[in-house]
Formats: C-alpha cells, sequence, structure tokens
C-alpha cells in the first residue's frame, strides 16, 4: 500500500465539502490546541451552525468564502491514522472556479465527489466527475452527504447510486465506492454509524486506507531539466524532478531532442551524492560526456526515449470567460518548456452529461474539448494517460498572461513526423538582395472606414515609383477568393487573420514589401501576425479614426446597413475592435491626410530594421 494518498473532495456547491475535511481533522486528533481554540472563536462569529462548531471554517480562510459560505480558493491539508498518511484538497463547488478545481484535481491520486441527498447527480457533480477523469484519477469515492436530512433513506441513497453509476458508465474508473454519511455529525466518516444499519460498507476514512493506488505511469527514466546549475568551472549539472523511473551513477542517458547520449557520473543533493534515485526525487545530475542541454530538455532512458512533436491531439478544459476559437495564438507552457502554439481545429466538444461528442466551431468557459494544437518547435512529451509531467500543459494568453486552458496530450499526429522543413539554397536574404530591398509587412488595422485602404494604395503607388516590390493584401478583396467561404463570425474572423498572416509571411520571404489593410479587431491575431516574422519586419500601423467619422463617412454603406438592422456582428457597433497599445505608427486621420500619412509610413520602411 502507498504510505501517502493525495486526494480532493469536489463536487457541487453546498454540498459540505469544507465542513467533512474539517470534521475529519477533528475527528482523527489532526488539529493543534491553537486551531481547536481559533475554530471556537471563529464559530461563534462567522458560523452557521448555531452554538455549534462550524467545520468549515477550518478550511475556508478568505474572507470572501466567510462572508458568502462558499470555498473559492484551493486549501491543502495533511493528517495521518495509524495505517496511512493523507494530504487533501478542498477545492471549490461553484461553476466560476473550477480553474481552481482543475488545479487541486492535478496532483490527485483519489477524488471524493460529495453529492447533497436531498439534490442528488447535479450537472456540476457530472462536469467534476469529467474533470477528474480527465486529469487521469482513477479512483472515486462518491461521499452522500446531509442523509440525516432525507432520514437516512436507503432508497434515496440507492437512487442517487444509480443514477450516478448510469452517468459514469463511460468513464473507466478503475474504483467507484458510495458512501451515506453526514458530515456535520460524523456519521459514517470515522466509523460506521447506526444511523444507517442498512449499510454495511466501510466508513470514508476506512475506505481512504484501504485503497490501493496502483502506479500506472512510465516504469522508463524520465527528468525534465529545470535548471542547469553552473556555479563554477569545474561543475556542471542538471537539476531536476525525476517523473518517472530511477536512474544510479553509470546509467546511459538520452537528451531529447537533440538527441546525444552520455552516461550519468553523479546523482547530488542536499544530503550528498546518491547510489540511487527515483520517481518523485529532486536531483541534479552530472553526466561523464560534454553535452549540450538546456532548460526544458528531457534526460530519458538511452533505450526509450520520449517522442519529439510540433503538432497535438490535446483534451482541453477551457478556463477563459473569453471563447476559444481555432486559430488563435497563446504561450504553452509543457513542463519546463516554452513555445508559441496555435490551436488549428476544433474537433469536437464534450457533453458535460452524456460525454457525447458534439460538433463545434468554439468552446465556452468550463467546457472539455479535443483539439488538434501546433507549436512552433517540436518538444520532447509523453501521453498524458502515461506521464502527468510530460503531457500535461497549459496555454497562457500572451497579453493578459491569464491562463486560459489546461490540456492533456493524446498523441502526437502523424503529421507531425510525415512532413519535413526543405531547406532551400535560395533563402529570402538572396531575395532580399536581388530586390535591393528589406522585405517588411506593413500592417494596416483600425475600423472599417478609417482609410486604411485609401493610404496603403497611396504608398504602394509611391513605394512603385521608388522601383520597390510590393504588394497589397486588402481584406475586402481577399474575401472574393481565398477568404470567400469565411463569415464575420469571432471564429471566422480568426481565421481571415490566420490566413492572411501566413499569405504575408510568405510574401515577405519572397523579399517583397507587403501591405496588408485588413481591420483585424483583435489584437492576440495581429500578434500572432507579428509572430510569424522576423523581428522587426512586421510594422503595425493603426489607422485612428473615430466611429463617429467612419459613419459619417460609410464608403461602402455598411453602417446603414448596421443601422437598419441588416448586419450584424459589426466591428465598432455590435462586435468589438481592440486597439493596438504599441503600434509602430498611429495615425489620426482627423489631423492627417492620407498622402501625408503615406510619406509618413514610407519614411518608416525606409528605415534601417531595428530587431525587437
Amino acid at each position: 500500500m502507498n504510505d501517502l494518498l493525495r486526494f480532493i473532495t469536489c463536487g457541487s456547491v453546498d454540498d459540505g465539502k469544507s465542513t467533512l475535511i474539517g470534521r475529519l481533522l477533528w475527528d482523527t486528533g489532526s488539529l493543534p490546541e491553537d486551531h481547536i481554540a481559533t475554530l471556537h472563536k471563529d464559530s461563534r462569529a462567522h458560523g452557521t451552525q448555531g452554538e455549534g462548531l462550524d467545520y468549515a471554517l477550518l478550511l475556508d480562510g478568505l474572507q470572501a468564502e466567510r462572508e458568502q459560505g462558499i470555498t473559492i480558493d484551493v486549501s491543502y491539508r495533511f493528517f495521518r491514522t495509524a495505517r496511512r498518511k493523507f494530504i487533501v484538497a478542498d477545492t471549490p463547488g461553484h461553476e466560476q472556479y473550477t480553474c481552481n478545481m482543475a488545479t487541486g484535481a492535478s496532483g490527485a491520486e483519489l477524488a471524493v465527489i460529495l453529492i447533497d441527498a436531498r439534490k442528488g447527480v447535479l450537472t456540476q457533480t457530472r462536469r467534476h466527475s469529467r474533470i477528474v477523469h480527465m486529469l487521469g484519477i482513477r479512483h472515486v469515492v462518491i461521499a452522500i452527504n446531509k442523509m440525516d436530512l432525507v432520514d437516512w433513506s436507503e432508497q434515496r441513497f440507492a437512487d442517487i447510486e444509480r443514477d450516478y453509476r448510469a452517468f459514469a458508465h463511460d468513464l473507466d474508473f478503475t474504483s467507484i465506492s458510495f458512501i451515506p454519511l453526514s458530515a456535520l455529525n460524523g456519521d459514517n466518516l470515522i466509523s460506521s454509524s447506526s444511523a444507517a444499519p442498512w449499510y454495511q460498507g466501510p466508513s470514508l476514512l476506512g475506505c481512504l486506507e484501504a485503497v490501493h493506488i496502483d502506479n500506472e505511469q512510465s516504469a522508463d527514466f524520465r527528468m525534465p531539466v529545470q535548471w542547469v546549475n553552473r556555479p563554477n568551472l569545474d561543475f556542471r549539472g542538471y537539476c531536476g524532478r525525476i517523473a518517472a523511473g530511477s536512474i544510479a551513477p553509470g546509467d546511459a542517458v538520452r537528451v531529447l531532442p537533440s538527441g546525444a547520449t552520455a552516461h550519468v557520473q553523479r546523482i547530488v543533493s542536499m544530503d550528498g551524492d546518491l547510489p540511487h534515485a527515483e520517481c518523485g526525487q529532486s536531483v541534479t545530475l552530472t553526466l561523464a560526456e560534454e553535452v549540450d542541454i538546456s532548460r526544458g530538455d528531457v534526460i530519458t532512458s538511452i533505450d526509450t526515449p520520449v517522442e519529439c512533436a510540433d503538432q497535438f491531439e490535446v483534451r482541453l478544459l477551457w478556463l477563459s470567460e473569453k471563447p476559444l476559437v481555432a486559430g488563435r495564438s497563446y504561450e504553452l507552457k509543457l513542463h519546463h518548456q516554452r513555445a508559441n502554439a496555435t490551436i488549428t481545429s476544433i474537433k469536437y466538444e464534450l457533453d458535460i452529461n452524456s460525454g457525447a461528442h458534439l460538433s463545434a466551431r468554439s468552446v465556452s468557459r468550463n467546457t472539455i474539448a479535443v483539439v488538434n494544437l501546433s507549436v512552433n518547435r517540436a518538444l520532447p512529451f509523453e501521453s498524458y494517460a502515461r506521464n502527468r509531467t510530460l503531457g500535461g500543459l497549459i496555454l497562457v494568453d500572451r497579453l493578459s498572461k491569464e491562463t486560459v486552458a489546461a490540456g492533456m496530450i493524446h498523441f502526437a499526429l502523424r503529421r507531425s513526423s510525415n512532413i519535413h522543413w526543405h531547406s532551400l539554397d535560395v533563402d529570402r536574404e538572396a531575395r532580399q538582395q536581388q530586390k535591393q530591398q528589406q522585405a517588411r509587412c506593413v500592417w494596416f488595422t483600425g475600423l472599417s472606414g478609417s482609410g486604411k485602404s485609401t493610404i496603403a494604395n497611396l504608398l504602394e503607388k509611391r513605394l512603385h515609383a521608388a522601383g520597390r516590390h510590393t504588394y497589397v493584401l486588402d481584406g475586402d478583396n481577399l474575401r472574393h477568393g481565398i477568404n470567400r467561404d469565411l463569415g464575420f463570425t469571432e471564429a471566422d474572423r480568426v481565421e481571415n487573420i490566420r490566413r492572411v498572416a501566413e499569405i504575408a509571411r510568405l510574401m515577405t520571404d519572397a523579399g517583397l514589401i507587403v501591405l496588408v489593410s485588413l481591420i483585424s479587431p483583435y489584437r492576440a491575431d495581429r500578434d500572432l501576425a507579428r509572430g510569424l516574422l522576423p523581428a522587426g519586419d512586421f510594422l503595425e500601423v493603426f489607422v485612428d479614426t473615430p466611429i463617429a467619422v467612419c459613419e459619417q463617412r460609410d464608403p461602402k454603406g455598411l453602417y446603414a446597413k448596421v443601422r437598419s438592422g441588416v448586419i450584424k456582428n459589426f466591428t465598432g457597433i455590435d462586435s468589438p475592435y481592440e486597439a493596438p497599445l504599441q503600434p509602430e505608427l498611429r495615425i489620426n486621420t482627423t489631423e492627417t491626410s492620407a498622402p501625408e500619412a503615406a510619406e509618413m509610413i514610407a519614411a518608416l520602411i525606409a528605415q534601417e530594421r531595428k530587431p525587437a
């Protein structure tokens, strides 16, 4: 039996998660005297149980939690019995705090899912069950709480068990246990209660003490490098936490993604050199051979290395209020690797209640979806089912730094290994020299009617007259051809920008000065376009014209159609426009004429390229 069990409590709001843990700590004698005194004091000031103790206050430490009587943050507690040690995470029940629940579940081996006996199986019960399954938890205990409020009805207990089993039939849990209890009164918590003579199973604590957790992770050695330790000329060590397997001095290892091989010379720890190290230990390895290793590289067994790929199928839990749409760029964090990532397609959304695969073009908050994801370089990984450390990732918004998704890698896409980049003898630099110019992408952004296309047209005429090789990618013109299949929903706008950005990248690689004229309302999409080009080659020009002026001009009659209700999802009216924060050039067209603007941009293009 494992000496330590990490588990979480989860379920819908007010099901009694914090009360259950608080009572467990109380009944197992795990509370120091000062905590007991504080509980008595807090129960009088903030409690919800009259003269009795409010055990939930042992976990709900935030002021907002006490005021609202809910769990918001994740609380971790340690306790032990004669048979086992435990670390328990009390996670929120509210849907808006699902990200905190997922955080608590990510390191757990078992989930205690609470169900209020009066309410039965709820949507949030199903959501949390699918999330713990998604995160690799295979042992669950269904704690049917508040049985005292339904007079310890055996029939009610049986109905809830039947409903939950019917829901969870497609979830391959290794074990599911059902326990009737009253967390507040302590019935069936530590020992069996006479309140339910019809229940012959173990108490909750007895179940937790007895459950056996198999280590289903890879037995092959894996250690992602967190830090290269170089304190002096005589020492170079590679620090990290062993994610799987074991290692000893003299063992042969392989480093990914480079593929270099070496032998372990020493295993250094705070307690001195070790003869052996295994999964879970944080160590520093020194190698007998000189090998180029950086943060994020993975040291593995020489005969069973991990894969490297740049395209994956990933299951995502979407956490952001902004919906997920394919084509948008994010920062990816996979163990100690960082990369630029794009969700290239949404394969399907998972129905929380039935598990059905639903077609989706966008994904809303707290929804689980399976997507294809592409990164800008090959990363060493293993599937999440095989190794949580090497298969679990998060996506971060590049501008706001918000964590927008937690993801689990299923596998690398076949195209990732079948498609290779071919080196060509004539490169970008040769094409620039032939044209005697520096390639640039001038990206015009602004509201409809701001004057983007007018300025771009005048600029191209000026550059053409000066002998420059140019091309204008105008949003309207492109929608007659390559983008004619796209509408104006957020998902279609993102795909529109992605395609145009890729075309602009190819044209600048051909040595051209490319003038892109698009509304491009979202900063994230413009940031994606910038990231495709070498530093200094992307020039963002914000044609800043007030919407009242744009509407007064209305050269295409679009604003009139919007006001009459003919057109929906129109930028600036019923669809947002996110103005650039730091454009290379901002043009106020109420103060600067189109010819003057063209001259200003021409001067900017003529400047020597300065890497960002």
